[in-house]
């Protein structure tokens, strides 16, 4: 893989913290999913979306020279 490849995956990094920086954005209870309110499952949610970021690029990015 390209140098310029392995930089530009390493920006996934930035979604799950772009994802949770806004906190107004998923401040509230409605919708439910299972009783828990959108504000408790949007954050946990994005617990295995970040593992899935990392996971990529780290797979992207381990065999670099």
């Amino acid at each position: 893989m390209s140098k310029g490849f392995k930089s530009a995956v390493r920006w996934l990094l930035v979604v799950p913290y772009v994802g949770l920086l806004w906190v107004p954005f998923y401040n509230a209870r409605e919708p439910e999913l299972f009783g828990f309110p959108f504000f408790y499952w949007y954050q946990l949610a994005w617990v295995p979306i970040s593992a899935l970021v990392t996971w990529i690029v780290y797979r992207s990015v381990w065999n670099e020279e």
